[in-house]
């Protein structure tokens, strides 16, 4: 079971930019596509960005060309970057691995850590 610990959260104004980390445990990294999900108050957590193990990269509409999603393979972490963010942005961020397939659509199949709070808000 790959173990996965978030930080980076915190407090930013809208425009402002932050950057998310994910640190997983085990050599299984480096072979399992891995995401970033959020939960903002009220609603449902969706799927943000993910990477697979060849280094491809997809993203929800509603951060595509703001939100970068990256991974160092020699420290076992895959980054979120988040620039020019937006009050819709405040959520809880988690990272999950391994992504699955099921009927083409992306499958979290990892357990879920402890999240790191993102709040935009000026």
């Amino acid at each position: 079971q790959v173990q996965l610990v978030e930080s980076g959260g915190g407090l930013v104004q809208p425009g402002g930019s932050l950057r998310l980390s994910c640190v997983a445990s085990g050599t299984i990294f480096n072979f399992v596509d891995m995401g970033w999900y959020r939960r903002a108050p009220g609603k449902q957590r969706e799927l943000v960005a993910t990477v697979t193990s060849g280094g491809s990269t997809n993203y929800t509409d509603s951060v595509k060309g703001r939100f970068t999603i990256s991974k160092d393979t020699a420290k076992n972490t895959v980054y979120l970057q988040m620039d020019s963010l937006k009050l819709e942005d405040t959520a809880v961020y988690y990272c999950n691995a391994p992504i699955g397939r099921v009927a083409g659509s992306p499958v979290a199949l990892g357990s879920w850590g402890q999240g790191t709070q993102v709040t935009v808000s000026s």
